[in-house]
């Protein structure tokens, strides 16, 4: 049974947009009610936040960059030992900041010696304590019921198919019976599996190739698939099963409904630190316009959520129509993981 004192303590990821957001906007809007509490008048509150600013911003945005430079070495280091730097880190930007500053205003000197060191200090802790119970509510060990509810939606639909293409196939070519049983099996493996930890892209790409195997054995010449995987990062780290639903919506909703055969395309590459991944689709030609089905969004908040859950704001996914097709177009941090069953902790860390 999960107890929150379970939960491994670490620094948050100091190069994830989203902490880098939520301490700006925290420290800030920290600030900002402090001010509100001491300041009688609004003429005079609007002059206190102008120079606090001008004291805060500094400070905050250097300590930010050091750590963001650090963070691989902060990710190894002891916990403790890494909180008892953050802070010190801390109250150093205030004390550089206000040594090349000064005093920015008589309001803002108070009698407290080194009153803008121990804010910064202050402010440093209580947002480590934040992310420390934000890290337990989002812990693995928390979300794993969660994600193996995500992992796990695979269309009925498919599954039944399959096994008809199977039977159908079994006296006729044994062979290609097998293979598809072994894909088959592969794949609701990783989906009914209990670790939520990240995979790589080449386990995601082997596993979605099985997949579009075992469709190609039910659409036949219907289906067809192009890879554009020549400058994928092939260690990449990615969630796990997150090409197979979007594949799958591709061809239920691309391949399925049209009368003529259809092209389904998978572009994997990466541009500096980030890895992009495109699936396009046609959209249906032919036949009925009620033969177009309704319903991508299921899929893409389950490949969403996860992308959430792992990567936080860093990672991105949007899907739009482009002339005659359906695109997903996934943006996502590029990070090395060296062994697929490796569990990983959320945000990369």
């Amino acid at each position: 049974m999960f107890r929150p004192d379970d939960t491994p303590a670490r620094l948050p990821d100091f190069r994830n947009v989203g902490v880098i957001s939520r301490a700006l906007i925290g420290v800030n809007l920290g600030m900002m009610f402090h001010l509100l509490l001491i300041v009688p008048d609004w003429p005079s509150w609007r002059d206190r936040l102008f120079a606090a600013a001008l004291w805060c911003e500094p400070m905050l945005l250097l300590t930010l960059a050091v750590l963001a430079v650090l963070s691989p070495w902060l990710a190894r280091a002891p916990y403790r030992q890494g909180v008892l730097f953050t802070v010190l880190l801390a109250m150093l930007s205030a004390w550089a900041v206000r040594v090349f500053y000064g005093d920015i205003s008589e309001a803002l000197a108070g009698q407290l010696p080194w009153r803008y060191e121990l804010s910064a200090g202050a402010s440093a802790l209580g947002l480590l304590a934040y992310y420390r119970l934000w890290m337990r509510a989002l812990s693995p060990r928390i979300t794993e019921a969660r994600l193996a509810a995500l992992q796990a939606r695979i269309r009925p639909h498919f599954f039944f198919n399959s096994l008809n293409a199977v039977l159908s196939l079994i006296r006729s070519d044994p062979r290609r019976a097998e293979t598809m049983l072994e894909n088959l099996s592969d794949l609701f493996r990783v989906a009914m599996g209990k670790k939520q930890g990240l995979s790589t892209l080449a386990r995601e790409v082997e596993l979605a190739r099985g997949y579009l195997e075992i469709e190609k054995v039910r659409l036949g010449e219907r289906l067809s698939v192009e890879w554009f995987i020549d400058k994928m990062p092939w260690k990449a780290a990615i969630p796990p099963l997150i090409l197979q639903p979007l594949l799958e919506n591709a061809v239920y909703h691309g391949i399925e409904p049209s009368l003529f055969p259809g092209v389904v395309q998978v572009n994997i590459f990466r541009v500096r630190d980030e890895v992009h991944i495109d699936i396009r689709n046609p959209l249906p030609k032919g036949g009925d316009e009620r033969a177009r089905r309704i319903g991508n969004g299921m899929a893409l908040e389950n490949v969403r959520e996860r992308l959430l859950l792992h990567f936080d704001a860093a990672a991105t996914l949007t899907a739009k129509t482009v002339g005659e097709h359906y695109q997903v177009h996934i943006v996502l941090p590029y990070q090395e993981i060296a062994d697929a069953e490796t569990i990983t902790p959320v945000f990369g860390r």
